[in-house]
């Protein structure tokens, strides 16, 4: 069922004025903004409000090209990049040793816990917002918005740090060292002296392919992930061959801690299958191919990664990993110096796909962010001829390229996992809410029930996370504490609350289990990441605070009352009034817009 029309008894248009019509209008609304905020935060977006009437503000459907086979590529185009490349050698080196594969394992087990509520929520609500349209619908509008300023700082960072990383490897396939290609500016503080043009120009060719079409960005990426894979194989099997034993001890030289360390760092190399999610806007068939597209790239990834790292410790003691290029200084340093060629060559490959992934992935969250007039409206717009967001693709290369330009990997690495870990957990939520939740059916009893689990689950997740990142030493006292709270938790969910909701076409198995744990393991890592990049994050999220309360809020606030005079014609000529969750409007309709 398409969209015929948009209709608004307004001027027939639907960009929201009233705020910003006037000065005398703006200085209301700001001394309104409490009365707003409350609004905002208690309202909620609906499943088909996303899905109709919020999708046809980008003017242009995007065009549905995609499929299963093309998603499972998306997804290790995505993920499989400088993370393995360039953090395994800085990890193995300063944090967890040769028990480098135990970190890669428990960053993955985690991707994937999240993987699965990803999973539902891309089938059941198939639209290019990805984790901001899912945490709009189940948790609201602020929430969803506070969540959006990260996710598009994750991609922003993200895309910088594997630009950095392409250009290390670029020097290395050339040649020359890591840094040689930089611009060294010795003014500039420590992490921002080494300037990187190269990083530039390929953020900037890889945004051109990107907006020229989705499907040719697919089969680039075909071509860059097959090369990629036969690398890898290359490189375990050729390092396989030079493997010493007596490189794998001591196999925990940092203790325990080291390794959760390097896998709170290391969940960088996972990031990116959350952009596959923004692309089921533009899949055939999202209850068949996302599943299998989602977690079938990620179980393959996760058994990629181990070989690798494995291969990295047994060609080389520890120590002697280099923090840059590791492999193809590894493959060196056994007497194979020409295959360090093939490893960076495999490398760039493997980069290219991630930054063509990234920037079509960020593009579509801005366009939908946009979409819910959080932004301004040119980023939600389609181009007609080419079916990519354009206006939206080149807005996230600027702030792209400038990082990348001054900032340092270590930087980039670790705010970068912060974000993620923190947008992961709340997307678990979102589904723990979407199934236990629904307005007009869960009873006021299992509400109370449901905010009493939820903050036994998240307050022993932090309880616990705190305690790993402030303790010096392996005591167990407060785990004896905070884990049993989690399982009360957890279980009292399971026993207590009747599922309000039940998946149409796909779900995540073992609610509340899965996404109990996946909350529970987000935070726990959270707490191994540096105070440093806390602070970066919280700046960051102070600015996108003052942005909503100043512009974002009044954006939104305005579309939602106007909600009551608008609606959708479809093309069976049914009339859809929209609606808000928790918004106050009287006005009638033929029918609401609202979830099941």
């Amino acid at each position: 069922m398409g969209i015929r029309s948009l209709i608004n008894s307004e001027n027939g248009s639907h960009i929201p004025k009233n705020s910003f019509q006037s000065w005398e209008n703006y200085s209301q609304a700001l001394l309104e903004i409490p009365w707003r905020l409350a609004d905002r935060v208690t309202s909620k977006s609906h499943d088909q409000t996303e899905m109709v009437e919020v999708k046809a503000r980008s003017g242009h459907e995007m065009k549905k090209t995609l499929n299963w086979w093309d998603l499972i590529w998306f997804g290790m185009g995505a993920v499989i990049g400088s993370g393995i490349f360039v953090l395994t050698g800085l990890e193995t080196r300063e944090h967890a040793g040769p028990a480098v594969v135990l970190s890669y394992v428990v960053s993955g087990v985690s991707a994937l816990l999240s993987v699965f509520c990803y999973t539902e929520f891309a089938v059941e609500i198939p639209v290019a917002g990805g984790s901001f349209a899912y945490l709009r619908v189940e948790l609201g509008d602020f929430v969803a918005f506070i969540a959006a300023g990260n996710i598009l700082l994750e991609y922003v960072i993200g895309g910088a740090a594997v630009a950095r990383s392409w250009t290390s490897y670029f020097a290395t396939l050339c040649n020359y060292k890591a840094n040689d290609f930089r611009i060294l500016v010795h003014f500039l503080p420590e992490d921002y002296r080494k300037l990187d043009p190269v990083a530039v120009v390929v953020i900037v060719a890889i945004c051109v392919l990107a907006v020229l079409s989705t499907k040719g960005s697919s089969r680039l990426n075909y071509i860059a992930s097959i090369v990629h894979i036969i690398v890898i194989i290359f490189i375990i099997i050729a390092g396989l061959t030079k493997a010493d034993v007596k490189n794998y001890t001591p196999f925990v030289p940092f203790d325990v801690r080291g390794i959760f360390q390097a896998s709170a760092v290391l969940f960088f190399a996972y990031v990116g299958f959350d952009a596959v999610s923004t692309m089921a806007e533009e899949t055939k068939n999202p209850a068949r191919d996302i599943p299998i597209g989602l977690l079938g790239s990620m179980v393959v990834t996760t058994l990629v990664y181990c070989l690798l790292a494995v291969t990295l410790c047994l060609m080389q003691p520890y120590a002697d990993v280099d923090a840059d290029a590791p492999y193809s200084v590894a493959f060196q340093a056994v007497g194979l110096g020409w295959a360090k060629y093939i490893v960076a060559a495999g490398a760039l490959k493997g980069m290219t796909s991630v930054l063509l992934v990234g920037a079509v992935g960020q593009a579509r969250y801005l366009t939908h962010i946009a979409r819910s007039h959080m932004l301004p409206q040119f980023l939600a717009k389609v181009d007609p001829r080419t079916g990519t967001p354009i206006n939206a693709t080149a807005v996230m290369l600027v702030p792209t390229a400038v990082i990348a330009f001054f900032t340092d990997l270590r930087v980039l690495a670790n705010l970068l996992s912060v974000s993620t870990l923190f947008i992961f957990m709340l997307v678990a939520v979102a589904l723990l809410v979407r199934r236990y939740y629904v307005s007009g059916v869960t009873k006021q009893l299992n509400c109370v029930v449901l905010v009493v689990c939820l903050g036994l689950i998240l307050g022993s997740s932090i309880g616990t996370a705190t305690y790993w990142g402030k303790s010096t030493d392996n005591r167990w006292h407060g785990y004896a504490i905070t884990g049993p709270v989690w399982l009360i938790g957890t279980v009292g969910l399971w026993l207590l609350v009747p599922q309000a909701r039940k998946p149409k076409l796909w779900g995540v198995p073992l609610v509340p289990w899965l996404p109990s744990a996946s909350i529970a393991i987000n935070v726990f890592l959270l707490g191994s990441i540096d105070k440093a990049s806390f602070i970066r994050f919280g700046i960051w999220t102070a600015i996108i605070l003052v942005y909503y309360l100043f512009f974002g809020l009044h954006f939104s606030y305005d579309k939602a009352k106007a909600s009551g005079d608008q609606k959708i014609r479809m093309e069976d000529g049914a009339e859809l009034k929209v609606v808000e969750e928790g918004a106050d409007s009287s006005a009638t309709g033929s029918a609401s817009v609202g979830g099941s």
